[in-house]
C-alpha cells in the first residue's frame, strides 16, 4: 500500500469517524472504499467510443411512423402522458 494525506473539513472528520466506529473498520479502509467507488464510477468512454456506439444504432428502430420529423412533439406528448 502506499501512503497518503488528505484534508478533510472538520465535520466530514467527525462524520468519518463515527462511521468506522460503527462499522468497525478504520477509516483509512472506509476512504479506501470511497476511493473504490469513485474510480468504479468514473470509468470515462472516449468521444470516439461514444461516436461510433451513436452511429451503430442509427436506423435500428422503426416507429412505423412517416411523420414524426413533423409531429415529434406530439408524440412526445403522448410518451410521456402515460
Amino acid at each position: 500500500m502506499v501512503r497518503t494525506q488528505i484534508q478533510l473539513t472538520d465535520e466530514q472528520h467527525s462524520a468519518l469517524k463515527r462511521l468506522a466506529e460503527s462499522k468497525r473498520v478504520s477509516m483509512a479502509e472506509l476512504v479506501r472504499q470511497g476511493v473504490d467507488e469513485v474510480l468504479k464510477s468514473g470509468i470515462t468512454i472516449s468521444d470516439g467510443e461514444l461516436r461510433k456506439r451513436a452511429l451503430e444504432i442509427v436506423g435500428r428502430f422503426n416507429s412505423g411512423k412517416s411523420d414524426i420529423s413533423e409531429k415529434h412533439d406530439e408524440y412526445f406528448a403522448e410518451a410521456i402522458e402515460t
